[in-house]
């Protein structure tokens, strides 16, 4: 079953998506899809269908989860191999900021409410350049999809840029950027996030500071049962409405 918003939803996804282009090509079709389906007006309608049982809310909770680097992950639609749209909440104290790692395809996201504070990173500086990091190859555990990261040498990263995101905007990776983000806003922070592409790789990289607590081996990921994460979605409805609580 399917709601007015998801339909529409899903055609705008798979219309503008679902095609044979370069990586720039995608990041560049995702961040305008983000900044159009990501008005709090247009968001809340598409949570709405969600929350009536206008999608797949049983799937889309296996997938759904308090992330490892200081989120909420809440998968909305799940398009396959192609694209993956979702909600995250950062929640004031979470964990911050998170690892400096990238990603397994290009993506966007949009800020609908609060603000994110991003950093960008250069990998494999001049000797002596740079501050020192450990690298993990993080990667998906095939019988649980548990986060694996397997230590995979030293490195250097170099800041390269720094930059605030208010609520209205929104910006493109491709999937090799080096970045972390964290929320700066006294309350929670919602964004629309969109994952693109087919070609996804199999592994990511994380990198840690030379002087942080090295990572587990394997962090468990524990997804929402279907009446959290319909409850999730209720209470992102209403940090959207005009007066939230």
């Amino acid at each position: 079953m399917g709601g007015r918003h998801v339909a529409s939803v899903r055609r705008l996804l798979a219309d503008t998506l679902d095609v044979a282009a370069s990586e720039a090509a995608l990041a560049r079709a995702a961040h305008d899809v983000v900044a159009e389906l990501g008005t709090p007006e247009r968001l809340s309608g598409l949570l709405q269908d969600l929350v009536a049982g206008g999608g797949d809310p049983a799937g889309c909770a296996r997938l759904s989860y308090r992330h490892v680097l200081g989120f909420d992950k809440l998968l909305l639609i799940d398009g396959g191999p192609h694209h993956m749209l979702r909600a995250h909440v950062w929640h004031p104290g979470a964990r911050t900021p998170e690892d400096i790692h990238n990603h397994r395809s290009p993506l966007a996201s949009h800020i609908v409410r609060g603000a994110l504070r991003m950093e960008l990173y250069a990998d494999g500086a001049a000797p002596g350049a740079g501050a020192a990091a450990a690298r993990y190859q993080e990667s998906l555990s095939p019988g649980t999809a548990d986060w694996l990261l397997e230590p995979a040498g030293e490195a250097r990263l170099r800041l390269v840029q720094v930059a605030e995101y208010a609520a209205g905007s929104s910006y493109a990776l491709p999937a090799l950027t080096l970045h972390r983000a964290w929320s700066t806003a006294p309350y929670p922070t919602v964004t629309l996030f969109l994952e693109t592409g087919a070609g996804r790789r199999r592994h990511t990289d994380v990198f840690l500071g030379a002087q942080a607590e090295r990572h587990a081996a394997a962090v468990p990921k524990t997804p929402l049962d279907v009446k959290e994460y319909l409850a999730e979605l209720e209470s992102v409805i209403g940090l959207l409405s005009p007066h939230p609580a």
